[in-house]
């Protein structure tokens, strides 16, 4: 057993995202700094099992996709299969690429790097597997997050499939049943069909994609069935059997006892904060009723000392969101000015095709909140660019405060929403208006000049031209 206490002045528990940006941004403002981290692999979820595995896979499908497509481009192309093989060495090359980087950052020197779990034993210290005791003035908790197994009866025994195994998998399975409707359950769900898997979907909530709106899951939902996917909405659960190979699902859909049959099973119903071997009650810590950990705006707990940040934290699970609760925590800490962390303007993408995103308020949200707004949206299927890229499917939405024209939030779901929402980011997040996003020049054709439209319906144009304009001379000048 190691002898003595190490002391840090800020300590992080946990080196994914958020903890990586709270380690760095407190070297700005201290001396030493402590990292413990005693998964398998250093990296974090993003990087070895989140984000940039399914999305490169994801996109691998995409263009299988749009090459089985290829004829309505006016394309001869005969054929074009998966090599799941081939597929997944491209991804173990990208994801190595990332962690590799990571890794040296955490092993640079400017942190002390522990590669064992640790549990607190006291508000100020936490004890590694080993024995050692490490001391600090300013911790952060920021373990992530693992998959959570619901009281579905026979599901913990039916060695269900999680995220992980789909994203290495070097085998397709003939046939799989995918529980839950989410943003996991849908965007590897759609993977897999496009890849050439028999999938079923069993949503227990009434619409797929419960985050997003009603409006955008329908569009994905109507999406899903005309590629094939089996959908059921709004389901009891009632059990999981698994004999002879197969897994068998029964549930109840509409009144009526339904039953579906698959080679694999996907549990994809959710994720919980990884805090269970922390010992937090030692510290002072509380969590709630989801288990995220209980903190201020500042991302303080009740311990004033302990932070938290990224998805143990919440109240969603985005890194963009735990990089940035990561260095307002690290710069509070040292008693730096932080603005409080705020999710009116926060940004959501979903990778399903077609796409989802959306940032700050959507319509039901700013009604809910008590804005008096006003609303437009516009259709791919009547917009030029999406049109010839065979991409009809979606919309643009505008929500905007009802005097002031400032706009309060976007939604798009359709052809690359994941790129054309931020086109309306720095105006939502900088409480622009409507004609100051009419100002900027919308290049022709784009996808993303969809946008004027939806801004031109909410200024009311016709515009009203510049005197200049009025009487032509400045149109004769031009010509």
């Amino acid at each position: 057993m190691a002898e003595g206490i190490q002391h840090f002045d800020f300590l992080v528990l946990g080196g994914g995202s958020a903890g990586y940006a709270a380690a760095r941004t407190a070297c700005d403002f201290c001396q030493r700094v402590g990292i413990v981290d005693g998964s398998e692999e250093l990296g974090g979820l993003c990087i070895l099992r989140g984000c940039m595995p399914s999305k490169t896979l994801i996109y691998s499908t995409e263009v299988l996709h749009l090459a089985r497509s290829g004829g309505r481009f006016g394309l001869r192309i005969p054929e074009a299969g998966v090599d799941m093989r081939a597929m997944q060495e491209r991804k173990r090359h990208w994801v190595k690429d990332f962690a590799d980087y990571r890794r040296s950052q955490l092993e640079s020197g400017r942190f002390a790097l522990f590669r064992q779990e640790g549990r607190f034993v006291g508000p100020h210290e936490v004890e590694l597997r080993d024995g050692t005791i490490l001391s600090a003035g300013k911790i952060i908790v920021t373990t992530g997050s693992e998959v959570q197994v619901p009281p579905v009866p026979g599901l913990a025994e039916s060695r269900a499939w999680t995220s992980d195994d789909i994203l290495d998998l070097d085998e397709l399975p003939e046939s799989i049943i995918v529980l839950g409707g989410g943003i996991v359950a849908c965007e590897l769900g759609q993977f897999l069909a496009r890849a050439g898997t028999r999938v079923t979907l069993i949503q227990r909530s009434p619409h797929v994609l419960k985050e997003a709106s009603d409006q955008a899951s329908m569009v994905i939902l109507e999406a899903f069935r005309d590629e094939g996917i089996e959908v059921f909405t709004g389901t009891t659960m009632e059990g999981v059997e698994t004999s002879d190979g197969k897994t068998r699902v029964r549930f109840i859909h509409r009144g009526q006892r339904v039953e579906r049959e698959a080679g694999r099973l996907l549990n994809a119903l959710g994720r919980r904060p990884r805090t269970g071997t922390l010992n937090l009650p030692a510290a002072g810590v509380r969590t709630g009723p989801n288990g995220h950990i209980l903190h201020n705006p500042c991302q303080q707990t009740d311990n004033p000392d302990i932070y938290t940040a990224g998805d143990c934290a919440g109240p969603v699970e985005l890194v963009h969101v735990a990089v940035r609760q990561g260095e307002a925590a690290a710069r509070h800490a040292f008693g730096q000015t932080v603005a409080p962390m705020g999710y009116d303007a926060l940004m959501v993408v979903i990778f399903t095709d077609p796409q989802v995103a959306w940032v700050g308020l959507r319509e039901e949200e700013a009604k809910e909140k008590g804005f008096a707004s006003v609303t437009a949206e516009y259709p791919f299927r009547d917009h030029g660019k999406s049109l010839l890229m065979e991409a009809p499917r979606g919309y643009v939405k505008l929500v905007a405060g009802e005097s002031s024209q400032r706009i309060l939030g976007a939604e798009c779901v359709g052809k690359d929403a994941s790129e054309l929402i931020h086109a309306m980011t720095v105006p939502v997040c900088a409480g622009l208006t409507v004609s100051d996003c009419l100002r900027a020049d919308w290049y022709h054709p784009t996808l993303a000049e969809i946008w004027t439209y939806p801004l031109e319906e909410l200024a009311e144009l016709p515009l009203t031209l510049p005197a200049a304009c009025a009487d032509g001379k400045e149109e004769e000048e031009a010509s």
